[in-house]
């Protein structure tokens, strides 16, 4: 008898186990607002938790302008492991889901799947931001200038951190304007 309770207690403990490790991560919270059209144009990337196509970027630039039909045309463009690489560019379409405010954006690279892409933080002025995931797998901080003040990125950090990220995952993008060839 006594060997049964052991085992229904190992079975109950990996249970648990295995129930905790689906569990998914808690919401990345979003910034309220964000005035979309004002959020559109160029943000250079300063550092990111990359994806894989993204692993090597060098003069990373995200641009966003609204289409016709509401959607955000996103291009970003970048070098693969130097400046002088040539530059590639991915073109996934966003869409502001709605009841959001504006902060939360289902990026599609591939039809029908949209990945999350939360606005997590942006300051006042829209010169700075952070885009995030649930996942807590990418993020990006970004600004309207190549480069910031080193105050600037370590508060940045911070944030990143708070939010519950990797920081060891975190690579600083270079960039080097103006880029070779333009």
């Amino acid at each position: 008898m006594r060997r049964h309770a052991w085992l229904g207690l190992i079975v109950l403990g990996a249970a648990a186990a295995v129930l905790a490790g689906c569990a998914s991560p808690r919401p990345l919270p979003p910034v309220p607002k964000v005035d979309v059209d004002r959020f559109l144009g160029d943000w250079y990337v300063i550092a990111h938790i990359p994806s894989w196509p993204e692993r090597d970027a060098f003069n990373a630039v995200e641009s966003y302008a609204r289409k016709p039909d509401g959607r955000i045309q996103t291009t970003f463009r970048f070098r693969r492991g130097s400046f002088e690489a040539p530059e590639k560019t991915m073109h996934p379409v966003g869409t502001v889901q709605p009841g959001t405010n504006g902060a939360i954006w289902g990026m599609q690279f591939v039809w029908p799947i949209q990945a999350e892409y939360v606005i997590a933080y942006l300051n006042e002025a829209y010169t700075q931001t952070i885009v995030g995931r649930s996942k807590r797998d990418y993020v990006w901080i970004m600004a309207r200038t190549p480069t910031i003040s080193e105050a600037d990125y370590a508060a940045l950090v911070t944030r990143v951190g708070a939010m519950g990220y990797d920081l060891g995952e975190l690579r600083r993008v270079p960039q080097q304007w103006p880029a070779p060839g333009r």
